[in-house]
């Protein structure tokens, strides 16, 4: 028997909201971001699902963008941390990639590799975010070098990226704007990109010709005060296992590790197959719910590295075998990161390879 944890994808909510993305930038192309194993809902999974239906694939790097070609998928990808040698540019050139270009050393590459066929660059300034980009004050002499090069496509992409679009109210949102609009560019065929997810659903002055959306894509929320079904977004994914152990225990049982939990009355504990050796938060919070044939039951005492325990006291029926959600369609994924003090991002992209993947239609 196959041990039962395990990512659900649903395909259905993945292109509803890349439809909630279009509402909301009707105006703009696509770029959607599969960076990180898509976000960890798996390349294989995403990526054909919105073949056709994007501009392009977002993805930090060259292996990134080769898995996505492993696939047959044949859009163009973005590479969006460029490359990191410039051997690397004959590859990019060779599977039709675009390229960003974020520091001097990657232009020099450019300019000093002949390439066999022209690649399409994008330029990313940075604007405030400080971490990657050219200076504002450099972006004319990039902009004018990599017009002249003759491999380089004729149309330029020009990027940037908020620091703080998950506070729309924030000021360095407007000042980076700002920052952007008053470029002193050369009159070249240039295409603009700005928004990420956060921006994309509530800052509509940064869409440009392009958004960039990542997390929402998934139904996740990029704000720390909502979740991604109160944005009116849908999971994608459904983290699940399933009760392996049943225990009726009497008063004061100390439970797992150290002993930290303690019954106060006579109980029925539960195994679940999952364990932060899974990627299940270790130092999640005392009584964080799991959901079991609709009851939403507390973990109690330390997660271990291949399981953890429920109190299923208060549940009227369970049996070895029932289907247990750590998160997806019954809690949001946002609760459990706030359970652990981290962000959703981390949990969705730390699965261990022993988590199989399942996708649904």
């Amino acid at each position: 028997m196959t041990r039962p944890t395990r990512v659900q994808i649903d395909s259905t909510a993945l292109i509803y909201n890349l439809n909630q993305v279009k509402h909301h930038a009707p105006n703009a192309k696509v770029i959607a971001m599969v960076k990180a194993n898509a976000y960890g809902c798996g390349i294989p999974a995403v990526v054909p699902v919105l073949e056709g239906q994007v501009h392009a694939f977002g993805v930090a790097c060259l292996e990134e963008a080769m898995a996505i070609r492993a696939l047959g998928v044949r859009s163009d990808c973005v590479l969006f941390q460029g490359v990191f040698s410039a051997d690397e540019l004959y590859t990019v050139a060779a599977h039709h990639f675009q390229c960003v270009l974020h520091q001097p050393h990657q232009l020099q590459w450019l300019l000093a590799t002949p390439l066999p066929s022209k690649i399409k660059v994008w330029v990313k300034v940075n604007t405030g975010m400080h971490r990657l980009g050219f200076p504002p004050d450099d972006i004319y002499e990039v902009m004018n070098a990599l017009h002249n090069c003759p491999w380089v496509d004729d149309e330029i992409g020009l990027m940037t990226h908020l620091a703080c679009a998950d506070e729309p109210d924030h000021p360095s949102n407007q000042n980076q704007l700002r920052l952007y609009k008053e470029l002193d560019l050369p009159p070249l065929k240039i295409i603009r990109s700005i928004s990420n997810s956060a921006a994309i659903l509530t800052l509509p002055e940064t869409h440009e010709d392009i958004v960039r959306p990542g997390i929402m894509l998934y139904g996740v929320s990029p704000f720390g005060n909502k979740t991604g079904q109160e944005l009116g977004l849908m999971p994608v994914m459904r983290f699940v296992s399933a009760i392996s152990a049943l225990h009726h225990y009497p008063a004061q049982a100390r439970i797992g590790y150290g002993g930290t939990w303690q019954t106060a009355r006579p109980s029925v504990v539960g195994v679940v197959a999952v364990g932060y050796g899974d990627g299940y938060p270790r130092h999640i919070a005392q009584n964080t719910p799991v959901w079991i044939n609709g009851y939403l039951a507390p973990i109690i005492g330390r997660v271990s590295m291949d399981m953890l325990t429920v109190d299923l006291t208060d549940c009227a029926e369970v049996n070895i075998g029932d289907l247990v959600e750590l998160w997806g369609q019954h809690i949001a994924v946002e609760t459990i990161a706030l359970s652990a003090g981290t962000i959703a991002y981390e949990l969705l992209c730390q699965f261990s390879p022993r988590v199989r993947q399942d996708k649904l239609l």
